[in-house]
């Protein structure tokens, strides 16, 4: 396994991730604990949740799996999303988090949030509400690092200003969909954080398995997002599609798969700290951990680059049905 620092932070994180928001779900916990013991014994330290997954039972199950192991992994969770019918049950207001936080660290067994994630941009609480009650966590100790999600890049920038002028806790990181089929970050968010030493963390990092290559030829394997959801197909564009048969093809050239040269793409990038790619089952750790030693070529690259030009400019994978 190779390490990264998470953007300028000292926090050291596996460049390849574990995604789990199907656990509990897709995967149930016997089979969550075995793929999350996997992961950790092949070098995987950084394990992404947050607690809307599976109806928080994605923290749980993991809190179980890592009793005894807590200290071999980064714990990052997320917080901000509808957990209620109440007014205060979203958003990142001082009174919704101080609320979530105390519920994920009884989920997850443990005393301490090494990475703490706002879940989404909150247009109706301050900033400077959110980011005290940020600081404020990480000096009571039950947070070690923060990062948002979903933000855009003048979010972001707001963010570390009011962080700066007001001396609080610093974004760290940013957590934004990111693929071969979803390249829309690099218009200004990739260069933001390249520029301010923010890590990348990208998820649909293989978007939702079409570049895996598994759906060639229109097949629908069993267990698959497009099986186990319907609704996934309104995200299988032919575009996309097509996309995903040329990285397969790219990928044989090399003799690699188009899982392994998809996430290896992702790792070449400026500013990618860590690729959080789900699994449920073991095997999928295994093919994942191929990328992690998979060095492209620039003609590989330039190939890539070229084949997925168009979705630098195309909607969001993830903007229909809503994700997560």
């Amino acid at each position: 396994m190779r390490y990264r620092k998470l953007g300028t932070s000292g926090l050291d994180v596996s460049v390849l991730g574990l995604g789990t928001n199907a656990f509990g779900g897709r995967a149930d916990k016997d089979t969550s604990i075995r793929v999350l013991h996997h992961a950790v014994d092949n070098g995987i330290t950084f394990i992404d949740t947050a607690n809307i997954y599976t109806g928080t039972k994605s923290e749980e199950i993991i809190g179980e799996a890592f009793e005894g192991r807590r200290h071999e992994v980064i714990l990052a969770t997320k917080a901000g999303m509808k957990r209620g019918d109440g007014p205060n049950s979203s958003g990142s207001s001082r009174q919704h988090i101080f609320q979530e936080i105390e519920g994920s660290l009884k989920r997850l067994r443990t005393d301490y949030i090494d990475l703490y994630q706002i879940h989404a941009f909150d247009p109706k609480t301050p900033l400077d509400e959110t980011l005290r009650a940020l600081d404020d966590l990480v000096s009571s100790g039950k947070v070690r690092y923060v990062g948002a999600s979903n933000y855009s890049a003048w979010q972001l920038m707001k963010s570390l200003a009011i962080s700066d002028k007001r001396q609080l806790t610093q974004y760290v990181s940013v957590q934004p969909g990111y693929s071969l089929a979803d390249r829309g970050v690099e218009r200004e968010l990739l260069p933001f954080c390249s520029d301010q030493g923010i890590g990348v963390i990208p998820y649909f990092p293989l978007a939702g398995g079409i570049l895996t290559g598994k759906y060639s030829g229109g097949s629908v394997p069993s267990g698959s997002q497009l099986d186990k959801n319907p609704n996934f197909a309104q995200r299988m564009d032919a575009a996309r599609m097509e996309l995903g048969e040329r990285v397969a093809k790219i990928a044989a050239e090399i003799g690699t798969s188009a899982t392994a040269l998809s996430l290896a793409w992702l790792m070449h990038q400026p500013a990618v700290s860590t690729v959080i790619a789900g699994a449920t089952r073991e095997a999928q750790i295994d093919e994942n951990l191929k990328a992690v030693e998979l060095e492209l070529s620039q003609d590989v690259l330039q190939a890539l680059n070229e084949a997925s030009e168009e979705f630098i400019y195309s909607p969001p994978f993830g903007s229909a049905p809503r994700r997560k």
